[in-house]
């Protein structure tokens, strides 16, 4: 589903933060990102999700090289992709259901056919009775249970998080793990980025290691 070849990544005229990155995530697979802060993680994810291109390198997401996809392609492509983001980037103007039913709104489905799914997947993360909140008004914590519900309506092919359970406790990120492995069996393609071991330490899983700019996997 995605493919990274000998991928570079650069910001201007600095050093490179991603070197001779090669890597491929399978269908229906699980996977950790792991490393320092600093080691490139979110430029790995915003590389999977066409927001960034390589600096050298090729990278391929649903088979097609993102350098070369016309730019009118891309908003298609990554409808097929939920994303975690660590600054949420809900929109302050929407409810807490608005913004989770975004991406079903987009897609131009009606409201009387996704509101039930919508309150449900609220009520899982613990904001059933926050559904009419603006985000001003939630906490950080419930600011990214939001952003993880909006990213899951729709079940995608692929879910990329970034520190999914960072501003969550402990039960609650037990819970949210569990919600992703759910999703994960029902076919979707789940990349966690994380400082938390003892997260990753719940699941048998591939975890690729970010260090230095280069990336080493265990499977």
């Amino acid at each position: 589903m995605i493919d990274f070849d000998n991928v570079g990544l650069r910001y201007g005229m600095g050093p490179e933060v991603l070197r001779d990155v090669t890597f491929d995530i399978p269908e229906r697979s699980f996977q950790f990102l792991t490393g320092p802060s600093g080691a490139g993680k979110t430029s790995l994810l915003r590389l999977m999700f066409m927001s960034l291109q390589p600096t050298r390198g090729f990278v391929r997401v649903f088979g097609k090289d993102i350098t070369t996809i016309p730019q009118q392609e891309l908003p298609k492509l990554r409808r097929r992709i939920g994303i975690v983001f660590q600054d949420f980037r809900l929109l302050d103007h929407l409810t807490t259901f608005e913004n989770v039913a975004l991406p079903l709104r987009v897609r131009g489905r009606e409201e009387s056919a996704y509101r039930t799914d919508v309150k449900e997947l609220l009520k899982w993360v613990g904001l059933g009775d926050r559904m009419n909140v603006l985000p001003p008004i939630l906490s950080g914590g419930e600011k990214q249970r939001a952003a993880i519900a909006r990213a899951l309506i729709d079940q995608p092919e692929i879910l990329l998080a970034d520190e999914p359970t960072g501003n969550v406790d402990a039960p609650l990120a037990q819970r949210l793990l569990r919600l992703f492995m759910e999703l994960n069996k029902l076919g979707t393609a789940v990349i966690i980025a994380t400082h938390d071991l003892s997260l990753m330490d719940q699941v048998d899983a591939r975890r690729m290691i970010l260090s230095g700019g280069r990336l080493e996997i265990y499977e």
